[in-house]
């Protein structure tokens, strides 16, 4: 929903102005850590967090030592089987499909903005649109569409559906939505620490889950953009949206799709300076996030960090197919391609 309010916003705006490396050390797997269905058991270990390769972005520097305890995570993103489990289970009501309201909206706003017309108060959420040629990759306006009636069951909105794609992840969910479901589950979701220790899959420092090469041997490892941004998709990896879950190999703990896909919300608030927070502190043992949200470019959006790129990314705008990649979302906002996967503490 913030994302539709910066939206709107804009447009208002606009009209009144015209440590090193560290070699991955895990616990040894023990049979008394049974994961439950449809998890995975991670060793705890320590590993360098953070990248300062030639795709890497300022707010995934400086690198550092982190260290984390073994614990479950889902093998998978969510699905809209198991979403629609929760929501039938509990008449749960995601983000998108309340209406905003005029007090959320203004919080947002430059003092002083003025009221805009109630049509736009409607449920929806934001829909990636295809451009029809080459546009400005930094004004999202080209490429992104508030869309009355989407929701996670109508991800494009209200003409289209999920009864064919079940198995692919659910979208179109806050993160207060995401919460909601892991209470439901009995889970919660995972650490940006806890979800990027898993997501390298033990290889340490390397620019992929799998390691360096984006494309090894020819193969396709993740469902990311193929062709010209954001105007021609090729869908050479055999998707031009999401994919169903488990149609690209796991990483070495198998976990499927820890990049690409559907970005996926963690628990921790959003600073593009943590990691140069922890690189000051002489260790970090389960780091938790910072303890308020803060970004300059957004500084009245409450953000939550979102982590592992999706089928939008490419190198030309995003390439945040990467353990390292972050980025900052509003909690409450829902888009196209922002997922999410739970995890559990481990045994003490």
């Amino acid at each position: 929903m913030s994302v539709m309010k910066a939206h709107l916003a804009a447009s208002i705006v606009i009209a009144l102005t015209v440590l090193s490396s560290a070699i991955v050390t895990a616990a040894p797997h023990s049979s008394k850590r049974t994961p439950p269905s449809g998890m995975r058991w991670i060793p705890g270990g320590t590993f360098t967090m953070g990248s300062k390769d030639d795709s890497s972005r300022l707010n995934e520097g400086p690198p550092h030592t982190v260290t984390v305890d073994g614990f479950f995570i889902d093998e998978h993103t969510v699905t809209n089987e198991q979403f629609e489990q929760f929501v039938r289970a509990t008449g749960y009501i995601t983000t998108a499909e309340r209406a905003p309201t005029w007090e959320e909206l203004k919080k947002q706003l430059p003092p002083g903005s003025p009221k805009p017309d109630d049509t736009v108060f409607v449920p929806g959420s934001m829909v990636f649109t295809p451009s029809q040629r080459p546009v400005d990759l930094q004004d999202m306006r080209n490429f992104w569409r508030w869309v009355p009636g989407a929701s996670w069951k109508h991800p494009e909105g209200p003409d289209s559906s999920i009864q064919e794609r079940m198995k692919h992840p659910v979208v179109q969910v806050s993160w207060d939505d995401a919460q909601a479901y892991a209470k439901w589950a009995g889970k919660r979701l995972p650490t940006e620490a806890e979800w990027e220790f898993a997501a390298r899959g033990g290889k340490d420092e390397k620019k992929f889950p799998w390691g360096d090469d984006y494309q090894p041997g020819g193969k396709f490892m993740a469902n990311t953009w193929q062709g010209d941004f954001p105007y021609r998709n090729t869908g050479e990896d055999g998707f031009v949206g999401t994919a169903p879950v488990k149609s690209f190999s796991p990483n070495e703990y198998g976990l499927f799709d820890m990049v690409g896909n559907v970005w996926q919300w963690c628990s921790d608030w959003y600073r593009p300076d943590t990691y140069v927070q922890y690189a000051k502190e002489p260790s970090c043992h389960n780091p938790n996030g910072p303890t308020a949200s803060w970004n300059p470019i957004n500084p009245t959006q409450q953000e939550r960090v979102t982590k592992g790129g999706s089928f939008l990314c490419h190198i030309s705008y995003c390439e945040s197919y990467r353990p390292s990649a972050r980025r900052g979302t509003p909690s409450d906002t829902g888009m196209s391609h922002i997922g999410f996967r739970c995890a559990q503490t481990g045994p003490k």
